[in-house]
């Protein structure tokens, strides 16, 4: 995208499909306010009973279901079965996206933490090895210590990303700057504090 001084700015695209308002959660019934939102209708109509009943009053079998807590007071117009879209964002907002980044696997040091490799001359034998972790007191390791392990696949947010673009036809939002996750991965965009 090209901006106002002509400068060039990477948009990443988000296909914000209308939300369905599956449950709406009041502090007298629940004990805390909220809005369960619904998207992306199932392809297989196969639904427990105890799920099929709680969509009824919404009318939709949706494949994703999140709930998200409401500070002050709700408005009249959110009822079980209406619907947020794209429209809700403006171009120019602060948006924080918290999405679960690309799995990784199991990783080295090398890879994971940045540390270098050890010589491969002069007799060393250590090349990818985390080398020593501990000394000899407190007899064990303390928790996060930086060692091989499971990288990436965790929860992340970036925060305040500038809304680019809103087309509320097609239901995409376009934001300035990476996001995290894989493509066709599930984001939620606050807007941001």
């Amino acid at each position: 995208m090209i901006g106002d001084n002509g400068e060039l700015r990477a948009v990443t695209l988000l296909s914000a499909g209308p939300n369905v308002i599956t449950q709406v959660k009041s502090t007298d019934n629940d004990g805390y306010q909220a809005v369960q939102l619904g998207s992306e209708e199932l392809k297989k109509e196969k639904v427990g009973k105890t799920m099929a009943g709680h969509l009824k009053p919404a009318g939709v079998l949706p494949k994703i279901i999140r709930e998200f807590r409401i500070n002050g007071e709700l408005e009249d117009d959110i009822k079980v079965g209406g619907t947020f879209s794209a429209d809700i964002f403006e171009v120019g907002d602060s948006v924080d996206v918290t999405g679960t980044t690309k799995g990784k696997g199991f990783a080295g040091t090398i890879k994971r933490h940045n540390f270098q490799r050890g010589r491969k001359t002069h007799g060393g034998r250590s090349y990818r090895r985390p080398g020593s972790i501990g000394s000899m007191y407190p007899q064990h390791i303390f928790k996060g210590k930086k060692m091989a392990g499971q990288m990436g696949h965790s929860r992340v947010t970036t925060r305040q990303l500038k809304v680019a673009l809103v087309d509320k036809e097609q239901n995409v939002i376009g934001v300035v700057g990476s996001v995290p996750g894989p493509r066709k991965g599930i984001v939620l965009l606050r807007e941001a504090k």
